[in-house]
């Protein structure tokens, strides 16, 4: 163990480091197709706004976004957890989703 981290943390936090880029586009995939963006999503950034700014993101589009991506990456999303502020962006999402994963 290498500071207290087990070799499996330490691939863990690597591959995801390497992955952000797969990882936005992947959140990009799923926002896609949760919301059928069609054309529009290839318009996506990291920095793209989300709430307010996507009329089709709505609150029952952020349930469903919520659940495609814990059924996605295999998290579990708390009622607690979920703040306007995660949705504030493509990045800011892709953030979240990054915590809950390592």
């Amino acid at each position: 163990m290498l500071g207290g981290l087990s070799p499996e943390t330490l691939t863990v936090a690597v591959n995801l480091q390497e992955n952000t880029g797969s990882m936005t586009e992947e959140i990009i995939r799923v926002l896609d197709e949760v919301l059928g963006l069609g054309a529009r999503a290839a318009q996506l950034t990291p920095e793209s706004p989300l709430l307010g700014a996507v009329p089709e993101f709505d609150s029952m589009a952020v349930v469903a976004v919520l659940t495609a991506l814990e059924e996605a990456y295999g998290i579990a999303v708390e009622d607690d957890e979920i703040d306007a502020s995660i949705f504030e962006s493509v990045a800011t999402l892709s953030a979240y989703v990054g915590s809950k994963l390592g």
